[in-house]
């Protein structure tokens, strides 16, 4: 039984994961639409009393430049 009125919640983790994806689109300057369609979002819960929370089971992948770069360009 998903409560009894049948609301849930964002885990940590998908609320992470929510972030990830805005993130990716503002430094790719690309839609966000696509990755949060992509998402599989599924309730689980720590404990049996517990209310369960929404995951993500394939939380976007964001990749950053390490290079360093001086003032000078070198």
């Amino acid at each position: 039984m998903v409560g009894e009125n049948n609301i849930m919640k964002l885990s940590k983790q998908a609320m992470g994961s929510l972030m990830m994806a805005l993130q990716k689109s503002l430094l790719e300057q690309s839609d966000i639409t696509e990755t949060l369609q992509k998402m599989e979002f599924v309730p689980a819960s720590d404990g049996e009393e517990e209310e369960p929370e929404l995951y993500v089971k394939n939380p976007p992948i964001v990749k950053f430049d390490n290079s360093v770069t001086s003032e000078n360009g070198e």
